[in-house]
């Protein structure tokens, strides 16, 4: 298993990037050089250096990068994929007459990882997610030979996404090394009643659970705790199912 780490989620707006960017700040606090990714990116602004994705740039900003000076060569490694409307990937990708290669995005990803402790992509959506005929970003994660951190969004529904999610992870084959509870509905009833099947269907406990609105510090504190839980799951990972 490669050092690193897929970060999907649920669904659409989980909270992957708020996990990846806390989670790659608390690396580079400890000394860690890390690398990031956000391949596959729909919903953009355009500007003088071209499509730029917000989430692409949270994480560029989180592993050092100086957005005034990102130009467009070093975006594109961390980003290839940018498409401006926000919608699913391979429909934006079909409508732009792109062709997302999967291919492309490994040999990019080892180039960044041969410069880096530790490689951190994120994916787009859920599990599932389509990346055009044939592939979506379960194939991606596979190809990437890293282990995979779920953010399950706390909200109604949540145990069906989250429990089908990890399922279909294991399936495909890939190693889940945890998963992140995100508060992110305040109104959701009972959330620690969730959380706890959760823990108790998917074996083990949250490695993060980071309530409604947490600010930077607190975000921080958790992600510095996460890392040391991360640690201890990757120890203790089995070997993901070939053949």
């Amino acid at each position: 298993m490669k050092p690193g780490l897929f970060i999907t989620g649920t669904d659409t707006g989980a909270g992957k990037t708020t996990v990846a960017v806390a989670l790659v700040s608390a690396a580079r606090r400890r000394g860690r050089r890390v690398g990031v990714m956000k391949p596959v990116a729909s919903g953009a602004q355009r500007g003088a250096f071209g499509l730029r994705n917000d989430d692409a740039l949270a994480l560029a900003k989180a592993a050092g990068h100086d957005l005034a000076t990102l130009d467009a060569r070093q975006y594109a490694v961390i980003n290839p994929y940018c498409f401006e409307p926000a919608i699913a990937p391979h429909i934006a990708a079909a409508e732009a007459a792109a062709t997302v290669d999967l291919a492309r995005i490994v040999a990019l990803a080892e180039g960044v990882a041969r410069e880096s402790d530790w490689l951190v992509v994120e994916g787009a959506g859920g599990w599932r997610v389509p990346l055009g005929a044939g592939s979506d970003f379960a194939d991606l994660a596979v190809a990437l030979q890293r282990p995979v951190l779920l953010v399950v969004g706390l909200r109604l529904g949540c145990l069906n996404h989250a429990l089908l999610s990890a399922e279909s992870i294991r399936a495909c084959g890939a190693s889940l090394v945890g998963w992140v509870a995100n508060h992110i509905d305040p109104a959701m009833e009972r959330q620690q009643a969730n959380v706890a099947t959760l823990t108790e269907r998917l074996a083990t406990p949250p490695l993060m659970q980071i309530p409604y609105g947490a600010d930077e510090t607190r975000l921080m504190a958790l992600a510095e705790a996460g890392l040391d839980r991360l640690a201890a799951s990757l120890n203790h990972l089995p070997k993901p199912v070939t053949g």
